[in-house]
């Protein structure tokens, strides 16, 4: 199962630096076209825009397994190792609720996207397949976020997550 986790969060981890260098790229060429060709990409803000929403999503999804986010810990730092890993699996539990309704109305976004047939200014390119991109790192993010919370219930993973989690290049060790 943990094999499985892992090759999961990898394959997450991929395509959210796939992503980000797609949009970093796309804008490269789309400024480097309007300052020496004064001709920009055409629809590059569009897909640019639309691209780093998929960046965000999947970049979610790979702090969802990764616990690496901003912590206010005061009331559970004196609390007993046990107490304190039972809070983190119930807040995850929570974030988890939370995306789920995040994954409902995304989805909802790109139904009517792919309904209405709506499309990018200039060269009339849908839509929906990158909101579905969006979406997809949103349903990745449920899967990686469950495996936070089975690693943390299971006390296979750390209580404070980032970087005291094990890094890909530790899962190739073990497994």
């Amino acid at each position: 199962m943990d094999r499985l986790i892992r090759r999961f969060c990898s394959a997450v981890e991929t395509v959210a630096a796939i992503l980000i260098a797609c949009v970093t790229l796309l804008i490269v060429a789309s400024a480097i076209g309007r300052y020496l060709v004064a001709s920009p990409v055409p629809d590059a803000f569009d897909i640019a825009r639309l691209l780093l929403g998929a960046c965000i999503m999947w970049g979610f999804a790979v702090v969802g397994y990764r616990g690496g986010h901003i912590s206010v810990d005061l009331f559970t730092l004196n609390l007993p190792e046990r107490a304190r890993r039972w809070i983190e699996v119930f807040a995850w539990t929570v974030l988890l609720f939370f995306v789920v309704l995040l994954v409902w109305k995304m989805h909802a976004r790109v139904y009517s996207a792919w309904r209405s047939n709506e499309s990018t200014f200039d060269l009339r390119l849908p839509v929906w397949p990158l909101l579905g991109l969006i979406w997809l790192g949103a349903v990745a993010s449920l899967g990686t976020i469950s495996a936070r919370i089975y690693m943390l219930a299971t006390g296979r993973a750390s209580i404070e997550g980032g970087a005291d989690d094990e890094t890909p290049t530790d899962w190739s060790a073990k497994s």
